[in-house]
Protein backbone atom coordinates (compact mmCIF):
# COMPACT_ATOMS: atom_id res chain seq x y z
CA UNK A 1 0.00 0.00 0.00
CA UNK A 2 1.35 3.36 -0.69
CA UNK A 3 2.21 5.82 1.73
CA UNK A 4 -0.52 8.34 2.09
CA UNK A 5 2.10 11.36 1.61
CA UNK A 6 3.36 9.78 -1.92
CA UNK A 7 -0.76 10.11 -3.22
CA UNK A 8 -0.90 13.52 -2.02
CA UNK A 9 2.23 14.74 -3.72
CA UNK A 10 1.44 12.96 -6.84
CA UNK A 11 -1.83 14.93 -7.18
CA UNK A 12 0.48 18.37 -6.07
CA UNK A 13 2.64 17.04 -9.11
CA UNK A 14 -0.54 16.48 -11.43
CA UNK A 15 -1.45 20.66 -10.76
CA UNK A 16 1.72 21.59 -11.30
CA UNK A 17 2.31 19.57 -14.56
CA UNK A 18 -1.04 20.60 -15.84
CA UNK A 19 -0.35 24.46 -15.51
CA UNK A 20 2.95 24.52 -16.16
CA UNK A 21 3.25 27.13 -13.37
CA UNK A 22 4.45 26.47 -9.65
CA UNK A 23 3.05 29.75 -8.43
CA UNK A 24 -0.43 29.02 -10.20
CA UNK A 25 -0.32 25.83 -9.32
CA UNK A 26 0.43 27.62 -6.04
CA UNK A 27 -2.47 29.79 -5.65
CA UNK A 28 -4.71 27.22 -6.80
CA UNK A 29 -3.82 24.87 -4.10
CA UNK A 30 -3.75 27.45 -1.30
CA UNK A 31 -0.05 27.03 -0.61
CA UNK A 32 3.59 28.90 -0.50
CA UNK A 33 5.42 28.48 -3.94
CA UNK A 34 8.44 27.55 -1.04
CA UNK A 35 6.56 24.40 0.28
CA UNK A 36 5.05 22.98 -3.27
CA UNK A 37 8.35 23.22 -4.66
CA UNK A 38 9.87 21.23 -1.62
CA UNK A 39 7.24 18.52 -2.12
CA UNK A 40 8.22 18.07 -5.79
CA UNK A 41 11.72 18.04 -4.94
CA UNK A 42 10.98 14.97 -2.48
CA UNK A 43 8.75 13.34 -4.38
CA UNK A 44 10.95 12.71 -7.55
CA UNK A 45 13.71 11.62 -5.05
CA UNK A 46 10.74 9.04 -4.04
CA UNK A 47 10.31 8.26 -7.51
CA UNK A 48 13.69 8.40 -8.89
CA UNK A 49 13.29 10.26 -11.74
CA UNK A 50 13.59 14.11 -12.39
CA UNK A 51 9.98 14.74 -14.19
CA UNK A 52 10.11 18.42 -14.09
CA UNK A 53 12.81 20.64 -15.88
CA UNK A 54 13.25 24.06 -14.13
CA UNK A 55 14.46 27.47 -15.58
CA UNK A 56 13.90 30.99 -14.91
CA UNK A 57 11.18 31.47 -17.81
CA UNK A 58 9.87 28.27 -17.99
CA UNK A 59 8.83 24.91 -16.30
CA UNK A 60 9.07 21.90 -18.84
CA UNK A 61 8.44 18.12 -18.36
CA UNK A 62 10.61 15.86 -19.13
CA UNK A 63 10.08 12.62 -21.34
CA UNK A 64 9.51 10.48 -17.88
CA UNK A 65 7.80 13.41 -16.48
CA UNK A 66 4.85 13.50 -19.46
CA UNK A 67 4.43 9.93 -19.26
CA UNK A 68 3.95 10.05 -15.72
CA UNK A 69 1.35 12.95 -15.78
CA UNK A 70 -1.36 10.80 -18.06
CA UNK A 71 -0.72 7.61 -15.44
CA UNK A 72 -1.33 10.06 -12.17
CA UNK A 73 -3.76 12.06 -13.45
CA UNK A 74 -5.98 9.19 -14.22
CA UNK A 75 -5.15 8.35 -10.12
CA UNK A 76 -6.08 11.59 -9.26
CA UNK A 77 -8.93 12.17 -11.18
CA UNK A 78 -10.74 8.90 -9.38
CA UNK A 79 -9.40 9.56 -6.42
CA UNK A 80 -11.23 12.59 -5.98
CA UNK A 81 -14.14 11.45 -8.02
CA UNK A 82 -14.60 8.77 -5.68
CA UNK A 83 -14.23 11.09 -2.38
CA UNK A 84 -16.83 13.55 -3.93
CA UNK A 85 -19.29 10.72 -4.88
CA UNK A 86 -19.03 9.80 -1.63
CA UNK A 87 -19.57 13.60 0.03
CA UNK A 88 -22.48 13.81 -2.32
CA UNK A 89 -24.32 10.95 -1.56
CA UNK A 90 -24.24 11.82 2.23
CA UNK A 91 -24.83 15.48 1.59
CA UNK A 92 -25.70 16.27 -2.02
CA UNK A 93 -22.82 18.22 -4.58
CA UNK A 94 -20.89 20.65 -2.65
CA UNK A 95 -18.28 22.90 -3.65
CA UNK A 96 -17.20 26.10 -5.39
CA UNK A 97 -18.17 25.66 -8.96
CA UNK A 98 -15.64 28.05 -11.07
CA UNK A 99 -18.19 28.50 -15.22
CA UNK A 100 -16.19 30.36 -18.13
CA UNK A 101 -18.94 31.54 -20.37
CA UNK A 102 -18.81 33.53 -23.22
CA UNK A 103 -19.69 37.42 -22.78
CA UNK A 104 -22.13 37.82 -25.83
CA UNK A 105 -24.58 35.33 -26.77
CA UNK A 106 -27.51 34.56 -24.82
CA UNK A 107 -26.04 34.52 -21.69
CA UNK A 108 -26.91 37.80 -20.04
CA UNK A 109 -30.61 36.86 -19.89
CA UNK A 110 -31.01 32.79 -20.59
CA UNK A 111 -27.94 31.67 -18.98
CA UNK A 112 -28.28 33.43 -15.79
CA UNK A 113 -31.91 32.22 -15.39
CA UNK A 114 -30.15 28.63 -16.20
CA UNK A 115 -27.72 29.38 -12.95
CA UNK A 116 -30.22 31.01 -10.99
CA UNK A 117 -32.73 27.67 -11.11
CA UNK A 118 -29.64 25.39 -10.48
CA UNK A 119 -28.75 27.36 -7.71
CA UNK A 120 -31.78 26.84 -5.98
CA UNK A 121 -31.72 22.82 -6.83
CA UNK A 122 -28.19 22.90 -5.76
CA UNK A 123 -28.38 25.10 -2.50
CA UNK A 124 -24.45 23.45 -1.01
CA UNK A 125 -22.98 24.81 -4.55
CA UNK A 126 -21.25 28.21 -4.90
CA UNK A 127 -21.22 28.82 -8.86
CA UNK A 128 -19.34 31.30 -10.12
CA UNK A 129 -19.04 32.96 -13.49
CA UNK A 130 -16.63 34.16 -15.31
CA UNK A 131 -17.63 35.89 -18.86
CA UNK A 132 -14.67 35.45 -20.83
CA UNK A 133 -13.92 35.72 -24.70
CA UNK A 134 -12.77 32.31 -25.74
CA UNK A 135 -9.74 30.90 -26.00
CA UNK A 136 -10.14 29.85 -21.66
CA UNK A 137 -7.23 27.95 -20.12
CA UNK A 138 -9.42 25.79 -18.24
CA UNK A 139 -6.61 24.06 -16.28
CA UNK A 140 -4.48 27.58 -16.00
CA UNK A 141 -7.10 29.67 -14.60
CA UNK A 142 -9.04 26.92 -12.67
CA UNK A 143 -12.01 26.52 -14.23
CA UNK A 144 -14.25 22.99 -13.42
CA UNK A 145 -15.64 24.12 -17.02
CA UNK A 146 -16.62 26.56 -19.77
CA UNK A 147 -19.79 26.69 -21.81
CA UNK A 148 -18.70 28.11 -25.15
CA UNK A 149 -20.27 28.43 -28.90
CA UNK A 150 -16.41 27.52 -30.60
CA UNK A 151 -14.92 24.51 -30.65
CA UNK A 152 -11.66 24.34 -28.38
CA UNK A 153 -8.54 23.16 -30.80
CA UNK A 154 -6.61 21.25 -27.93
CA UNK A 155 -7.28 17.75 -28.24
CA UNK A 156 -6.66 16.90 -24.90
CA UNK A 157 -9.78 18.74 -23.87
CA UNK A 158 -13.16 17.18 -23.23
CA UNK A 159 -15.82 18.53 -25.27
CA UNK A 160 -19.82 18.14 -24.82
CA UNK A 161 -21.70 19.31 -27.75
CA UNK A 162 -25.20 20.15 -25.71
CA UNK A 163 -27.36 22.38 -27.94
CA UNK A 164 -27.65 23.64 -31.37
CA UNK A 165 -29.28 26.84 -31.64
CA UNK A 166 -31.21 27.79 -34.42
CA UNK A 167 -30.15 31.25 -36.72
CA UNK A 168 -32.25 33.49 -38.89
CA UNK A 169 -32.80 36.86 -40.29
CA UNK A 170 -34.07 40.09 -38.84
CA UNK A 171 -34.70 43.14 -39.17
CA UNK A 172 -37.18 45.68 -38.10
CA UNK A 173 -40.57 47.42 -39.11
CA UNK A 174 -38.68 50.63 -39.52
CA UNK A 175 -36.38 49.51 -42.14
CA UNK A 176 -38.57 48.04 -44.70
CA UNK A 177 -40.64 51.28 -44.03
CA UNK A 178 -39.52 52.19 -47.58
CA UNK A 179 -38.59 48.79 -49.12
CA UNK A 180 -40.16 45.84 -50.36
CA UNK A 181 -39.86 43.02 -48.19
CA UNK A 182 -37.32 39.97 -49.92
CA UNK A 183 -39.47 37.06 -51.21
CA UNK A 184 -36.79 34.50 -51.85
CA UNK A 185 -32.98 34.55 -50.76
CA UNK A 186 -31.78 36.09 -54.27
CA UNK A 187 -33.56 39.64 -52.95
CA UNK A 188 -30.87 40.01 -50.28
CA UNK A 189 -28.69 41.00 -52.57
CA UNK A 190 -30.86 44.55 -53.17
CA UNK A 191 -30.68 45.14 -49.53
CA UNK A 192 -28.06 46.03 -46.84
CA UNK A 193 -27.28 43.88 -43.94
CA UNK A 194 -25.39 44.40 -40.56
CA UNK A 195 -22.54 41.96 -41.31
CA UNK A 196 -19.42 40.58 -39.71
CA UNK A 197 -17.50 41.27 -42.06
CA UNK A 198 -15.35 44.72 -42.17
CA UNK A 199 -15.18 44.72 -45.75
CA UNK A 200 -18.84 45.07 -45.76
CA UNK A 201 -19.18 42.57 -48.20
CA UNK A 202 -19.83 38.42 -47.13
CA UNK A 203 -21.48 35.55 -48.67
CA UNK A 204 -24.80 34.10 -46.77
CA UNK A 205 -25.86 30.59 -46.99
CA UNK A 206 -29.48 29.66 -45.86
CA UNK A 207 -31.56 26.11 -46.20
CA UNK A 208 -34.91 25.49 -46.78
CA UNK A 209 -35.58 21.57 -45.73
CA UNK A 210 -33.62 19.91 -48.14
CA UNK A 211 -32.95 22.88 -50.16
CA UNK A 212 -29.83 25.64 -50.03
CA UNK A 213 -28.94 28.83 -51.22
CA UNK A 214 -25.72 30.60 -51.47
CA UNK A 215 -26.32 34.71 -51.45
CA UNK A 216 -23.45 37.40 -51.91
CA UNK A 217 -24.44 40.31 -49.63
CA UNK A 218 -23.08 43.67 -48.55
CA UNK A 219 -24.09 46.69 -46.27
CA UNK A 220 -22.63 49.98 -45.15
CA UNK A 221 -22.67 48.71 -41.49
CA UNK A 222 -20.60 45.91 -40.09
CA UNK A 223 -19.52 44.68 -36.51
CA UNK A 224 -18.03 42.05 -34.52
CA UNK A 225 -20.57 41.93 -31.98
CA UNK A 226 -24.16 40.60 -31.49
CA UNK A 227 -25.94 42.20 -29.14
CA UNK A 228 -24.46 45.80 -31.44
CA UNK A 229 -25.44 44.27 -34.95
CA UNK A 230 -29.17 43.29 -33.30
CA UNK A 231 -29.06 47.18 -32.01
CA UNK A 232 -28.24 48.64 -35.51
CA UNK A 233 -31.02 46.29 -36.61
CA UNK A 234 -33.54 47.98 -34.80
CA UNK A 235 -32.75 51.02 -35.52
CA UNK A 236 -33.26 50.16 -38.90
CA UNK A 237 -30.14 50.41 -40.46
CA UNK A 238 -30.13 46.97 -42.42
CA UNK A 239 -30.97 42.89 -42.02
CA UNK A 240 -29.16 40.82 -39.77
CA UNK A 241 -28.33 37.31 -38.77
CA UNK A 242 -28.94 36.24 -35.06
CA UNK A 243 -30.51 33.58 -32.79
CA UNK A 244 -33.47 33.05 -32.21
CA UNK A 245 -33.15 33.27 -28.08
CA UNK A 246 -31.10 36.30 -28.36
CA UNK A 247 -34.33 38.23 -30.39
CA UNK A 248 -37.45 36.45 -28.72
CA UNK A 249 -38.20 40.08 -26.76
CA UNK A 250 -37.59 41.96 -29.73
CA UNK A 251 -39.96 39.62 -31.40
CA UNK A 252 -42.89 39.42 -29.06
CA UNK A 253 -42.66 43.34 -28.87
CA UNK A 254 -42.53 43.85 -32.94
CA UNK A 255 -39.11 45.70 -32.78
CA UNK A 256 -37.57 42.95 -35.42
CA UNK A 257 -39.60 40.53 -37.71
CA UNK A 258 -38.10 37.22 -39.21
CA UNK A 259 -37.01 38.06 -42.77
CA UNK A 260 -37.25 35.25 -44.80
CA UNK A 261 -39.10 33.04 -42.79
CA UNK A 262 -38.94 29.44 -44.16
CA UNK A 263 -35.53 30.05 -44.76
CA UNK A 264 -32.56 29.36 -41.80
CA UNK A 265 -28.71 30.34 -41.55
CA UNK A 266 -26.53 27.34 -40.51
CA UNK A 267 -27.07 26.88 -36.28
CA UNK A 268 -25.00 27.49 -33.21
CA UNK A 269 -23.32 24.96 -31.53
CA UNK A 270 -23.31 25.38 -28.04
CA UNK A 271 -20.43 23.32 -26.33
CA UNK A 272 -19.68 22.45 -22.16
CA UNK A 273 -15.42 21.65 -21.96
CA UNK A 274 -14.06 20.17 -19.18
CA UNK A 275 -10.60 18.94 -18.60
CA UNK A 276 -11.71 15.17 -18.07
CA UNK A 277 -14.24 12.83 -18.24
CA UNK A 278 -13.79 12.04 -14.67
CA UNK A 279 -15.76 14.97 -13.52
CA UNK A 280 -16.51 15.81 -9.42
CA UNK A 281 -20.17 15.98 -8.29
CA UNK A 282 -21.08 19.22 -8.64
CA UNK A 283 -19.46 19.66 -12.42
CA UNK A 284 -21.95 16.31 -13.18
CA UNK A 285 -25.13 17.93 -11.88
CA UNK A 286 -24.41 21.43 -13.68
CA UNK A 287 -23.99 19.25 -16.92
CA UNK A 288 -27.06 17.54 -16.74
CA UNK A 289 -29.65 20.34 -15.77
CA UNK A 290 -27.94 22.55 -17.92
CA UNK A 291 -28.90 19.92 -21.02
CA UNK A 292 -32.19 19.39 -19.95
CA UNK A 293 -33.26 22.58 -19.02
CA UNK A 294 -31.65 24.36 -22.29
CA UNK A 295 -33.93 22.32 -24.41
CA UNK A 296 -37.09 23.93 -23.01
CA UNK A 297 -35.64 27.74 -22.92
CA UNK A 298 -34.85 26.97 -27.12
CA UNK A 299 -38.43 25.43 -27.16
CA UNK A 300 -39.65 28.23 -25.59
CA UNK A 301 -37.58 30.82 -28.08
CA UNK A 302 -38.52 28.71 -31.22
CA UNK A 303 -42.29 29.17 -30.90
CA UNK A 304 -42.05 32.77 -29.80
CA UNK A 305 -40.21 33.07 -33.40
CA UNK A 306 -43.32 30.95 -35.24
CA UNK A 307 -45.55 33.95 -34.02
CA UNK A 308 -47.08 36.63 -36.03
CA UNK A 309 -44.14 38.78 -36.00
CA UNK A 310 -42.52 35.69 -38.04
CA UNK A 311 -45.15 35.31 -40.45
CA UNK A 312 -46.27 33.01 -38.06
CA UNK A 313 -43.83 30.13 -39.67
CA UNK A 314 -44.55 26.43 -38.83
CA UNK A 315 -41.11 24.44 -38.92
CA UNK A 316 -39.36 21.43 -37.77
CA UNK A 317 -37.59 21.71 -34.67
CA UNK A 318 -34.47 24.00 -34.63
CA UNK A 319 -32.75 22.62 -31.76
CA UNK A 320 -31.29 19.47 -30.66
CA UNK A 321 -29.90 18.68 -27.40
CA UNK A 322 -27.55 16.29 -26.54
CA UNK A 323 -26.19 14.77 -23.71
Amino acid sequence: MPHPQILRDMALFVEVAKRRSFSQAAAALGMPISSLSRRITLFEAAVGLRLLDRTTRKLVLTSYGEAYLAQATRLVEEAQKTFDDMVAEAKGPTGMLKIAAPPDFWVLRHFSGLVTEFSRNFEHIHVHIDLKPAPIDLAGENYDLAVTIEEPRETSLIVRKIADVHNALFASPIYFATRERPEVPGDLANHQLVLSSPTGLSNLSLARDSETAEVSVRGPISCNNQSLARRLAIAGQGITGANIISVDRDLASGRLERVLPEWRLAPTPVYIVTTSRLLPAKSRSFIDFVTKRLGAVLGAANRGASGPAAHRLEAPAVYAVRS
